[in-house]
């Protein structure tokens, strides 16, 4: 009887030291959303360095910009990291959601490309251009023309302008709106389209050559690390904030892309 009552009690202790250890190593586990480049590349380089600090980075690729924001606000995600400001501003705006900043990472700067022209001053009157059709991209790619002379905006510093604010179009370009991810396939149909540089570079195009207009290293949209109100704080979350401003993560981005992307901190 002694030795069936001990035995009963170690099984016990192993049971609840088992079930005690399963949400620790659950609670090491940071789940990001990202689209695929440069923003998953950069989280694998910075997968390693976290798990010196105990966290284990689980990586899902999007392939869209509405997905990781919704999966973040639905908590299927911890965080994620693919977008600007003015595009999480919209996008808070418009959902209904309260998704917050915790760091930024690194701009992408924006470009027009063509596979019909050489140089932007062979832009012909009356143009095909494509867009991207959510707020913040929208008016980033309109503000691009019209810091080159190629438009004119009713506020050229107004982050949110649509094709409704152009005041003048002496070119009398002819703009068609598409989901971003969609913009690299037109290059053989329009005479010029205005692509986010993680879809350019996924398509194989090279911003710092391949690019007619491209913005400077000015630019004011980085791109950052973002989650909730209630886990901001948490300590994983602010493990991989840390990592991702750190001295190899800025060797990463000025080795691997050449200028194509630039670290933000």
């Amino acid at each position: 009887m002694k030795l069936l009552i001990a035995s009963l009690v170690t099984s016990l202790t192993l049971l609840l030291l088992t079930g005690c250890s399963a949400p620790k190593d659950e609670g090491q586990t940071l789940r990001v959303a990202a689209t695929a480049i440069p923003h998953a590349e950069i989280l694998k380089q910075a997968k390693p360095l976290l798990a010196k600090e105990g966290v284990d980075l689980q990586i899902k690729v999007f392939a869209d910009y509405v997905q990781p924001n919704t999966q973040l606000a639905e908590k299927n995600i911890d965080v994620n990291y693919f977008q600007t400001k003015p595009y999480l501003d919209a996008f808070n705006r418009e959902r209904g959601t309260h998704l917050v900043i915790i760091t930024g990472v690194h701009i992408e700067p924006f470009g027009a490309y063509s596979h019909k022209l050489k140089n932007i001053d062979q832009l012909p009157d009356g143009a095909s251009v494509t867009i991207p059709n959510d707020p913040s991209n929208n008016s980033r790619a309109l503000l691009l023309l019209a810091k080159h002379g190629l438009i004119t905006l009713k506020d050229p510093n107004n982050e949110l302008s649509t094709l409704k604010d152009i005041t003048a179009n002496p070119k009398h370009l002819q703009f068609r709106e598409l989901e971003a991810a969609m913009l690299p396939r037109t290059l053989d149909e329009v005479d010029l389209a205005l692509i986010n540089t993680n879809y350019a570079l996924a398509a194989g195009l090279n911003p710092t050559k391949d690019a007619l207009l491209i913005e400077d290293r000015n630019s004011p949209y980085v791109n950052y690390l973002v989650g909730r109100p209630d886990n901001q704080n948490d300590p994983r979350v602010q493990k991989l904030a840390k990592v991702l401003n750190s001295p190899e993560i800025k060797a990463f981005i000025e080795q691997k892309y050449h200028g194509a992307v630039l670290p933000a901190f």
